[in-house]
């Protein structure tokens, strides 16, 4: 729990300094991990400002991301996550609505190693993320697949994975 807050406490002092230089974006996604486990999320995005190989077809930039997860357990207690990640955008041109898929590889830090029936091993984890949506007007809404794994750093590694929908709004 003690490496779950001084993540935590970390994670704000990055989105203070974020925060005071750009708009901040939030989140909210709910899900569900291959053992049938609900999720909960709220994040909060900073844009790279950015953008890289713009065409007519569209443009790479990116953001980054942090965010706490609820996980809502039932065959043992309940789990709680925060994360912080960059994650690289390829939006697609449009006018109204734009397209996109993202994916992104962060960090992770969990309330406890046991999920359900996965041994996490580490309370640290990697977040890897692949997701599709579409952007309209300041909002956007997609769905994500999201992998949480140690890499191996202590056994057993069994990680899981949460599929998610979400919505953020840009203020």
């Amino acid at each position: 729990m003690r490496k779950v807050l001084t993540l935590a406490a970390a994670a704000a002092l990055a989105w203070g300094q974020l925060g005071a230089a750009q708009a901040m974006d939030l989140s909210v996604a709910i899900g569900q991990t291959g053992d049938s486990t609900m999720t909960y999320r709220l994040g909060a995005q900073f844009d790279f400002k950015r953008s890289w190989f713009a065409s007519d077809v569209g443009r790479l930039t990116g953001y980054w991301d942090a965010g706490y997860t609820y996980w809502e357990g039932d065959l043992t207690a309940s789990n709680h996550s925060v994360s912080f990640s960059p994650v690289f955008v390829y939006e697609f041109a449009g006018e109204r609505f734009k397209p996109y898929i993202e994916a992104g590889i962060g960090v992770a830090a969990f309330s406890s190693t046991e999920l359900e029936d996965n041994d996490l091993a580490t309370s640290f984890q990697f977040e890897d993320r692949l997701g599709v949506g579409v952007r309209f007007a300041g909002q956007e809404i997609g769905i994500r697949a999201l992998h949480y794994s140690n890499a191996g750093i202590k056994q057993p590694n069994q990680g899981v994975e949460n599929y998610t929908l979400h919505y953020r709004m840009s203020f």
